[in-house]
C-alpha cells in the first residue's frame, strides 16, 4: 500500500541485522522509502546524502547511542522529527529523549501495526504543521527577531537555530502573544496527544525559550497557575 504519492523516506537505524531487515520490509510494504543503518555515523552520513522524513532510532547503539545520535541531528538538522525504539522501559530515559525533541517512544518487541500508525500519525502531523503555518514569516519579539521557517532566534549580532520543537513551541506563544496558552492543548498541539511525559518534555522546552529571551527584560514567560502559560511583550 503506497501511504502518499510521493513516498515518505524513513531513516532506520537498528544495530540488529536481523531485526533490522524485519523492519524495513514492513516499512517498505508500508509503502516507504527506507534507509536502513547500523549505527551513528552511517546515519548521519545517509541524512548528508538524501532528503529524510523521519528517524527510526534504537536507543542501544554501538559507539553513539540513540540519544547522542539524536542530539548531533539536531544540531545540524532540527527539522527531522524522530522516534526512538528501546528495550528499556525507564521514566528517566523517556524524558530524556522527549528533552532531547523525540516525538514518540516504542517499545521492543512492538506490534508492527502500532508502529505504522504512530510513523504515519508523526508524518501526517508535521505536514499539517508545515502547511498551517506561513512560510517564511518573520517575527519582531522585543528586541528579537524570530524567523519560524529558518528556526532562528537573532538578538543583535547573535542568532541561534532552533530545534524543531523549540521553534514549534515559540511559534505557539508568539502567535498567542499576551494570551494564555493552555497547557494541555498546547502538549496536543505539539505532541499530537496527551501524556504526562510529553507534559514535562514540554515544561522543559518553556525553560528554554525562556532562558534564551533573558537578554530582553520586556518579555517574559509567565506561569498561570493548573492553566499554562503566557509570553508577554511590554508595548505589544
Amino acid at each position: 500500500m503506497v501511504v502518499t504519492e510521493e513516498k515518505s523516506r524513513i531513516l532506520l537505524v537498528e544495530d540488529d541485522p536481523h531485526l533490522g531487515l524485519l523492519v524495513k520490509d514492513i516499512l517498505v510494504e508500508a509503502g516507504f522509502l527506507v534507509r536502513l543503518c547500523t549505527d551513528g555515523a552511517q546515519a548521519l552520513e545517509a541524512i548528508r546524502q538524501s532528503k529524510i522524513d523521519l528517524g527510526v532510532l534504537d536507543v542501544m547503539l554501538p559507539g553513539d547511542n540513540g540519544f547522542s545520535l539524536a542530539e548531533k541531528i539536531r544540531s545540524v538538522y532540527p527539522s527531522i522529527p524522530f522516534l526512538f525504539v528501546t528495550a528499556r522501559s525507564l521514566k528517566e530515559d523517556k524524558l530524556k529523549g522527549y528533552a532531547l525533541g523525540a516525538v514518540d517512544y516504542i517499545s521492543k518487541p512492538f506490534d508492527e501495526e502500532i508502529l505504522l500508525c504512530k510513523i504515519r500519525a508523526i508524518l501526517n502531523r508535521f505536514d499539517q504543521l508545515s502547511g498551517d503555518v506561513p512560510r517564511q514569516h518573520i517575527f519582531q519579539l522585543g528586541s528579537f527577531e524570530f524567523n519560524y521557517e529558518a528556526h532562528s532566534l537573532t538578538h543583535g549580532d547573535d542568532s541561534m537555530r532552533l530545534t524543531e520543537k523549540e521553534n514549534e513551541v515559540l511559534y505557539l506563544l508568539v502567535s498567542n502573544l499576551n494570551k494564555v496558552v493552555r497547557r494541555d492543548e498546547a502538549v496536543e498541539r505539539i505532541y499530537g496527544k496527551r501524556d504526562y511525559f510529553l507534559g514535562r518534555s514540554f515544561d522543559v522546552f518553556i525553560s528554554k525559550i525562556r532562558k534564551y529571551l533573558s537578554p530582553d527584560p520586556s518579555l517574559k514567560i509567565e506561569n498561570v497557575y493548573r492553566v499554562g502559560f503566557i509570553l508577554t511583550a511590554e508595548g505589544s
